[in-house]
């Protein structure tokens, strides 16, 4: 049996590889370490001694591992030896003596904090920004009366009452949490018919209704009312509802909250001193702002001094009820002179709604393929209305004040549409499966190698203009140009629009979306739809994770949570099926 060895500072037994390790373990600051290197102070220094990955205060003096058994017990009693410690290292005679340089490796050194500097500061620092130049977004005057003072007329010119049309000041707070913070409008009608509630409060209404006809009726509103109008598609009418879109446009632009954040002309925004790497971040700095207002054949050459209002469009078909298949089909707008960091704030109201668009599926017609084209002919009429007076507003523009009374000349142009996948193939007329920006073959989608050119809107339009003539050969001219045979799509007499750059990617359905179904359809094609719900049937219930009992082949209306879901066990679904031949 090996002897053991006491240590003088916490009277603990060791064997001679553990009480090497005890001093290790313990802290610098220790009475063990102070009695070690105590010890250690008696012996000459080895110049050439091996370098160890001991702690600080034992490379100081190093020692051989056998000059521990030169101290007794009673050599160290003049030490004061304090409280005792617990044992650190509960060591046995037959353990090994293992590697003890691992937990006392240096640390690896962080990055360069210089280096990360370096790469962050090009976009922490502010960009070097290109002026476009000219004339672009000069004023023509200012207005006289600025748009506070213009609101405040509209409620009363012989009212002093600063809380008009409420009787006081928390008359008005009261109505401002009732429809920003409040419940539903029964809860605050019960509310309110507590009795004594509106008296003691001194509240001009007594029920929601009685509140919503105030702000409807009494507080001016700088958004446009709706109009309706009919639209006859193949003998039949439809109901459109829309707003004016140049008054939709008035109010966006001249609201006085994006006063400060309105941008009137494009830069080109660099990263280094040397203009070599470009940023991109708002529509203002983007290429198609700053060609639209420098080509010759476009508006800065044409009327300068042009202040370009971009246009941006988003679409989205809803389904509003699960059980009686009742859907909307609203119609959303902004414009590019209002930054996206306000565009993504809900509570700015940077959007209004401009329509509503029929969302009839003409049953009534047998033949599907009609059908198809009578349907893509009724949205396009529809929109054609509401972008109607984008033809002359965009080539000659109009005045209009900005929230800070400037006035300048302003042209309204379509700059981006924003849809889904089903919703862009409706707009531009191309067929499905197909790309709906450039020409490229169906069976080539996802290829990275060859880069085709936009579709050319010059022979799209030359087809189109064939609408009127002989029906073969305006089906054949289409065809040729790669589009759906649609009659006057509503971008086509729109000045400088080229719908097929205006195109945004849908992230959402296709790529996020996208992948995960065309996944699924694979793995259904390969192994079959009664294996793989068969399968999901036969999973043991667990932890986060759902169980589709009834299989995932047959599932429509599916939600982005549950494709996350499928994500999770689609693997374990076929790791041990193996490929058909």
């Amino acid at each position: 049996m090996p002897s053991l060895v006491v240590c003088a500072g916490c009277q603990h037994e060791f064997s001679q590889p553990g009480l090497k390790r005890h001093y290790v373990q313990v802290s610098a600051s220790s009475k063990c370490a102070e009695i070690y290197r105590t010890s250690m102070a008696y012996l000459p220094p080895e110049e050439d001694h091996p370098k160890s990955s001991s702690p600080e205060f034992l490379r100081s003096s190093p020692v051989d591992e056998n000059m521990t058994d030169m101290f007794l017990d009673g050599d160290f009693d003049n030490v004061d030896s304090g409280p005792d410690m617990p044992d650190l290292l509960d060591v046995s005679d037959d353990e090994s003596d293992e590697d003890e340089s691992s937990g006392w490796e240096p640390t690896p050194s962080p990055p360069s904090f210089d280096a990360r500097t370096r790469a962050q500061e090009r976009f922490i620092q502010k960009p070097h920004i290109t002026k476009f130049g000219g004339a672009a977004g000069t004023p023509l005057r200012r207005k006289e009366v600025p748009a506070y003072e213009q609101y405040r007329s509209c409620i009363s010119e012989l009212d002093d009452n600063p809380w008009a049309p409420f009787k006081s000041k928390i008359d008005w707070q009261i109505a401002q949490w009732a429809k920003v913070r409040g419940s539903t409008s029964t809860a605050f009608s019960d509310l309110l018919a507590i009795e004594g509630v509106t008296e003691l409060l001194g509240l001009s209404y007594k029920t929601a209704h009685d509140l919503n006809k105030i702000i409807d009726n009494e507080l001016p509103s700088g958004r446009p009312v709706f109009r309706r109008q009919e639209i006859v598609v193949g003998g039949e009418a439809f109901d459109v509802y829309f707003r004016p879109i140049l008054e939709c446009v008035r109010a966006l632009y001249g609201d006085p909250e994006f006063a400060q954040d309105l941008v009137f002309a494009p830069e080109r925004h660099y990263a280094d001193p040397d203009k070599t790497i470009r940023l991109y971040h708002d529509l203002h700095s983007a290429e198609w702002w700053w060609k639209t207002q420098e080509s010759q054949k476009h508006v800065e050459k044409r009327k300068p001094g042009a202040t370009l209002v971009p246009l941006i469009i988003s679409t989205d078909k809803t389904q509003i009820t699960v059980f009686h298949n009742k859907s909307a089909y609203p119609v959303y707008m902004t414009i590019g002179n209002i930054p996206k960091h306000i565009h993504r704030k809900p509570s700015r109201q940077a959007y209004i709604l401009i329509g509503y668009l029929p969302t009839s599926r003409l049953d009534h017609i047998t033949v599907a393929a009609a059908r198809r084209r009578a349907v893509a002919n009724l949205y396009h009429a529809c929109m054609r209305k509401i972008f109607a007076p984008l033809k002359e507003a965009g080539l000659n523009g109009v005045e209009m004040a900005s929230g800070d009374g400037v006035v300048r000349r302003c042209h309204p142009i379509l700059a981006v549409f924003a849809g889904d996948y089903p919703e862009q193939l409706l707009v531009t007329g191309v067929k499905t499966g197909e790309c709906p920006t450039c020409p490229v073959p169906r069976d080539e989608l996802g290829d990275l190698e060859d880069v085709y050119e936009p579709r050319d809107l010059i022979r799209v339009l030359a087809a189109l203009a064939k609408a009127d003539g002989n029906a073969t050969e305006f089906t054949r001219a289409c065809a040729e140009a790669g589009i759906k045979p649609i009659h006057r799509p509503f971008w086509e007499d729109l000045p400088y629009v080229n719908i097929f750059l205006s195109i945004t990617s849908d992230i959402l359905h296709e790529l996020y979306q996208g992948v995960i179904k065309h996944v699924i359809a694979w793995v259904t094609d390969a192994f079959g739809a009664v294996e793989i719900d068969a399968r999901c049937r036969r999973m043991p219930p667990n932890h986060n994770t759902r169980l589709f009992l009834k299989g995932i082949t047959t599932l429509s209306r599916v939600s982005g949570a549950e494709h996350s879901q499928m994500c999770k066990i689609l693997l374990g679904l076929i790791v041990d099926l193996r490929l058909p031949q």
